[in-house]
């Protein structure tokens, strides 16, 4: 059975001008030979900043690049046919689609309404800071580039639960709408802010069932348009979990084929409020391991100081290891954006290895990871920084050895504050696989393991290049493995060596 890698096929700076679906499509068989077997790709509908929109700030759902909306046709990424086009490419490289999708809210409104709301304080959406007064917003959204294709339902304040905008008070702040479905917002799982359900421009009001069918319709055109295979939902904190079941449940109902699911719920420090969310939707939503990435953050900081005994403590990956998704990296993670978590560099390919190469959890890698990137933007100080993210060393090779290698049973030896290592035995479906891997956050290590008697007498050596001995394994199935400080090896039957290259 193949092993499952997620590779996210985009960053927050990738160029409009490089459209990203043809990229899709030309990389499609390159990815596949490396053993990606998903690709994460960004919204593809209309955002309300047109051909620069990152596709976060959705404005029609059903555009995807096909009408004359905001001032552009195709979206950031392309045309609708260049969209559909790429799926297909990687349909036929048995590779699978996750659509990012956002559902929270809306942006870019066609037109003004007059409605009540509530000011509310911002770090405590639960404390009003006025009584109802009447506001003029940008809640009604008629679609005009499209008209009624696909779908006639109006978006308007009846829609939304909440705004951060009063365009004839030319007021910022954070707006409770006042309708039919109450003065408050949504129940959410969490406390942050005192209720999180608001997030940015229009929020969605999912109490109104007629908001619920026209999300359910549109998922179902998406599905039927684009034959993706599944969905990474955005901003899940800010989404009522029960409509966010109902809508799953739905999907899966109306689908021809399985579904893969994919949640974001941010939290780094409580692995005990996402496992409180997977329960609330019913353990249908595979979630971005966040702990996992706070560990790595610190442990990249910390240096050998950092007990990598401890590197799984509290995570997902430790707690629900079958709906985990783990990472190093995302667009929100990358440097100079919101959650910019820092991972040193010389500890991205030790991350890697303990993601990829384990037993436990489904890993996501990086596009910059896999082909470096550069930009230009403002820092949080509101300097200007250029930011360089160079391929992470041996990125390829270790997605070969996840594909080729990392199968069978698992044993651990993190025995040690600093070099930890671990086996995979390997599989005859798979001729020459198992491997161990060893790595250290400190000095030059290493570690007796056993690979298993399968392999005894065997010549194992480092594909990843960073050691130059051989290792044979006795009778019994062991072997002394060694790693350089600071780096990862990943030793394999010495015959498996040229399979690798070659794949």
């Amino acid at each position: 059975m193949a092993n499952l890698t997620i590779f996210q096929f985009f960053h927050w700076y990738y160029p409009f001008e490089d459209p990203l679906w043809k990229k899709v499509a030309a990389e499609s068989r390159r990815l596949a030979a490396l053993g990606i077997t998903h690709f994460w790709l960004p919204p593809a509908t209309k955002g309300a900043e047109g051909i620069y929109s990152r596709g976060y700030d959705p404005y029609d759902l059903y555009d995807l690049g096909e009408f004359n909306q905001k001032n552009t046709v195709r979206t950031k990424y392309g045309t609708m046919n260049e969209f559909l086009a790429a799926i297909r490419k990687a349909h036929r490289y048995k590779i699978s689609i996750l659509a990012d999708t956002v559902l929270n809210h809306k942006a870019g409104a066609d037109e003004l309404e007059k409605f009540n709301v509530l000011k509310v304080d911002d770090e405590n959406r639960n404390h009003a800071l006025s009584e109802p007064f009447e506001i003029e917003g940008w809640t009604k959204f008629t679609f005009p580039g499209r008209g009624q294709k696909y779908s006639n339902y109006i978006w308007d304040f009846h829609s939304f639960s909440g705004i951060d905008w009063a365009e004839d008070r030319k007021e910022k702040g954070v707006f409770s709408i006042v309708n039919e479905y109450g003065e408050g917002w949504e129940d959410m799982l969490e406390d942050e802010k005192g209720n999180y359900d608001y997030l940015m421009h229009a929020d969605v009001e999912f109490r109104n069932p007629a908001v619920r069918d026209e999300v359910k319709r549109w998922g179902e055109w998406f599905l039927q348009t684009t034959d993706v295979d599944g969905f990474r939902m955005d901003a899940l904190k800010h989404i009522n979990p029960a409509f966010i079941r109902e809508w799953i449940e739905h999907m899966k109902a109306f689908s021809q084929k399985p579904l893969f699911f994919l949640g974001e719920y941010w939290n780094i420090h409580s692995v005990t409020a996402m496992k409180k969310y997977i329960d609330a939707t019913g353990g249908q939503v595979q979630l971005f391991d966040a702990p996992l990435v706070n560990n790595f953050h610190l442990a990249s900081q910390s240096g050998r100081d950092f007990d990598m005994r401890n590197i799984f403590n509290n995570t997902l990956l430790q707690t629900d290891p079958l709906l985990a998704v783990s990472l190093v990296h995302s667009h929100d993670l990358q440097p100079l954006q919101a959650l910019d978590t820092p991972i040193a560099d010389w500890f991205k390919v030790l991350a890697y290895a303990l993601i990829l190469l384990r037993e436990q959890g489904i890993p996501c890698v990086f596009y910059p990871d896999v082909y470096g990137c550069n930009y230009k933007d403002k820092g949080h100080d509101g300097n200007d920084y250029e930011i360089v993210m160079n391929p992470v060393d041996g990125i390829d090779m270790m997605l070969r050895l996840r594909r080729l290698m990392a199968h069978g049973a698992q044993r651990d030896f993190f025995d040690h504050n600093n070099c930890v290592g671990w086996i995979r035995e390997g599989i005859r479906e798979f001729i020459y696989s198992g491997c161990a891997v060893l790595l250290s956050n400190g000095d030059d290590g290493f570690k007796r393991m056993d690979v298993g008697k399968r392999h005894a007498g065997k010549k194992f050596v480092d594909a990843m290049g960073k050691r130059q001995e051989q290792v044979v394994i006795d009778k019994d199935g062991w072997g002394e493995f060694h790693c350089n400080g600071g780096s990862v090896s990943v030793w394999v039957r010495e015959e498996a060596i040229t399979r690798l290259k070659e794949a």
